[in-house]
């Protein structure tokens, strides 16, 4: 259980928000280097050896490049150059978006049997900790658990607390694509629970597609569970602050940019990961059709036409979610504005009921579980509103799959 998304610690809070001078200190000096640390090894060692390497004779693109001009340049190779490249390269090609989601399927797959191997050897490694080789026994079954027959690793980076991201559903066939963009003390170890899964990114994606599935059977989905940016851990000053978001909306941004086809996207941001979306919404593509927030702190600005967004912009907010009570303000750089369900927003304000608390919205039987889905389907007509006046329905047509509606 996460101290940011279980407990209401909101005098924290206003002793952060009371410290802004402190943050713009802060900010002008270690911060800012930790944000340009862009691709820490093992990932930069793939990366480093994929730009100096060759396939039939040719250099490889440079990994930086657009997602379509590295689309076509994996479409001109044949199975076997594909192959090569995904296990000569596992970590770049398994996080190189434009690079077909199958091959980063099977490239992760590769990058996960090797950190595990690394983490097998810290278990006995007498040089460690007690705690130190716990730790990597519990890396090392978390590995396991993602190399799983039937399992999609479309990214992972083992560096530090860890990076991943997971399909459910035909990536490449989807007529839908559902992104969920979780928030603090998201890494690897916390990327599925047993107890409370659906407070997890897993759970909260393996829910939203069953219920997508049920709200539309004929409609071809898609699920991603997004923990592929390094959130902020626990209620501290990074979780008051963009800094964590504004890397993980770049991020997002080049995710969605490298999804294969033209299906439209729906992103389902809770808690921090609303701050992210909020960050992210401006550079977005047009094909990113909504943004639906939960239990958000704020999304960095007044005002939803703030967001510069072609995307219809949805909110919900459980009554007994503890975020409400957290000052919804944006102060010397710390807080994340205003609050996304208030009236004067102008997001479009979803039924949250049987959401129960801050961690509950995709548990099954929940309203908000079924009114994510039929955004994700694109039905929404069928959405229920907060309100009893349909407000959040208004200008709205019926079932669509394709296209804003």
């Amino acid at each position: 259980m996460t101290s940011f998304d279980t407990s209401p610690q909101l005098n924290v809070w206003r002793a952060l928000l009371a410290l802004a001078v402190v943050f713009v200190m802060l900010a002008t000096t270690g911060w800012t280097a930790l944000r340009h640390q862009r691709h820490p090894a093992p990932l930069q060692a793939s990366l480093s050896a994929w730009e100096q390497g060759r396939i039939a004779g040719h250099r490889l693109p440079d990994p930086e490049s657009a997602p379509t001009r590295l689309a076509r340049f994996f479409a001109s190779l044949t199975e076997g150059q594909l192959a090569s490249l995904a296990h000569r390269y596992p970590l770049a090609v398994g996080n190189m978006n434009g690079a077909p989601a199958e091959l980063r399927y099977r490239a992760n797959r590769v990058a996960l049997g090797q950190a595990r191997e690394v983490e097998l050897k810290r278990v006995h490694d007498k040089r460690l900790t007690p705690s130190g080789q716990r730790q990597a026994a519990l890396r090392m079954d978390r590995f396991e658990a993602l190399m799983r027959p039937g399992r999609h690793i479309l990214a992972f980076n083992p560096s530090g607390s860890g990076r991943v991201a997971e399909v459910f559903g035909d990536l490449r066939r989807a007529e839908r694509v559902s992104v969920v963009v979780p928030g603090v003390d998201t890494d690897l170890l916390t990327f599925q629970r047993t107890h409370r899964a659906y407070s997890a990114p897993v759970g909260m994606a393996k829910s939203l597609y069953a219920a997508e599935r049920d709200a539309a059977p004929s409609t071809r989905t898609a699920v991603i569970a997004w923990a592929d940016y390094t959130a902020p851990s626990g209620l501290g000053m990074d979780a008051a602050t963009a800094m964590r978001a504004e890397d993980g909306a770049q991020r997002l941004d080049a995710l969605v940019r490298g999804l294969p086809g033209v299906a439209p996207v729906s992103l389902f941001c809770h808690s921090y990961g609303s701050v992210v979306c909020g960050i992210a919404a401006h550079t977005l593509p047009e094909r990113v059709a909504d943004i639906a927030v939960a239990g958000s702190p704020g999304m960095r600005v007044e005002r939803a036409a703030q967001l510069h967004t072609t995307a219809r912009v949805w909110a919900m907010r459980d009554a007994d979610d503890w975020i409400q009570d957290v000052p919804y303000l944006e102060l010397g750089g710390l807080g994340h504005g205003a609050d996304p369900v208030a009236a004067g927003f102008g997001a479009r304000v979803l039924s949250a009921r049987e959401a129960k608390g801050h961690a509950g919205y995709f548990e099954p039987g929940t309203e908000s579980l079924r009114n994510f889905a039929e955004i994700g389907v694109g039905a929404y007509r069928a959405v229920s509103c907060a309100d009893e006046d349909d407000v959040c329905r208004a200008g709205l047509s019926g079932t669509t799959t394709t296209g804003r509606a």
